[in-house]
């Protein structure tokens, strides 16, 4: 097993959950790491469990979720889940991420049964293509020296690569004129079902949007002087995501204030056909 199948293996090992009674599941600790839970993989575990509890044939369309406390990476999360309503198309359960019997995580998802209607999508950025951009690990490696949990294996499972960083909105060919925007590209991997495809895309929606709020203050996530976190997330699944092609993630910033930072991101095929949105506000402020 080369590096790079070492790091899907160890995604997909993070994608899945432990059912442990009804509606309680165990997700995947990291005994090895140290530090803070990445929130991506929270959620994607969050959701993994809200699945695991609705039945065939729904799918995922949306999740809105609230980070409370930081997540201890090296013990594992286990995750309540409340069936809140089943109807004809949608279903909505609610989950709970606990550590020592204290949430860490609220997460609300809505599911629908595939149906038909009325169909629009907005266009999509023209950024260079994943052949121009900088694998994220060598970029990441050359800015911090090491490379820890979770962009290691997510930039090599992914097989990540740093699109083009606009921070003071000049470049349309990135985003919205006026507004700090970055774009990355990625492709799941092969090997997962649609029900994964949905839960990676939760896993690497977290990534990056911070870091996009604070482009305007020509500061980053581990800059020494900034503390900053995920405070609430929310993702729109527009279609399933398709398997080994390159997705474009693109994400702007409206706003920063109070120690906050408002930032947006929107997942596209190659072909401009729109995956998924999504939206997150963070704690930006100055460390005293």
């Amino acid at each position: 097993m080369n590096e790079q199948e070492a790091s899907v293996f160890e995604v997909q090992r993070l994608l899945e959950v432990e059912e442990l009674d009804t509606d309680f599941y165990r997700g995947a600790a990291r005994p090895e790491e140290g530090g803070r839970i990445y929130g991506g993989q929270v959620i994607a575990q969050a959701l993994a469990s809200a699945v695991a509890s609705v039945e065939p044939g729904r799918a995922a369309h949306s999740l809105h979720a609230y980070f409370l406390r930081a997540g201890d990476i090296t013990r594992p999360v286990i995750y309540r889940v409340i069936r809140d309503f089943d109807g004809g198309t949608f279903a909505n359960r609610r989950v709970v991420a606990l550590q020592d019997g204290r949430p860490i995580l609220n997460l609300a998802a809505s599911f629908q049964r595939p149906e038909k209607g009325l169909a629009y999508r907005g266009p999509m950025p023209q950024p260079p293509g994943p052949e121009a951009a900088k694998p994220l690990a060598d970029f990441l490696t050359a800015a911090m020296g090491t490379l820890p949990w979770p962009f290691r294996d997510l930039a090599l499972a992914l097989d990540m690569r740093v699109g083009q960083i606009d921070a003071k909105g000049a470049d349309p060919s990135v985003g919205m004129p006026g507004l700090p925007s970055q774009c990355a590209w990625f492709r799941l991997p092969a090997g997962l079902d649609e029900i994964q495809a949905r839960t990676a895309l939760a896993l690497v929606s977290d990534y990056g949007l911070i870091n996009t709020a604070l482009l305007p203050h020509e500061k980053g996530w581990s800059s020494p002087d900034i503390q900053s976190a995920s405070l609430d997330h929310a993702i729109w699944f527009h279609e399933t995501p398709p398997l080994g092609e390159w997705l474009l993630y693109t994400m702007d910033s409206p706003w920063s204030g109070h120690g906050r930072g408002l930032a947006r991101g929107t997942i596209f095929t190659q072909d401009g056909g729109m995956i998924a949105s999504m939206t997150q506000e963070g704690l930006i402020r100055h460390r005293p």
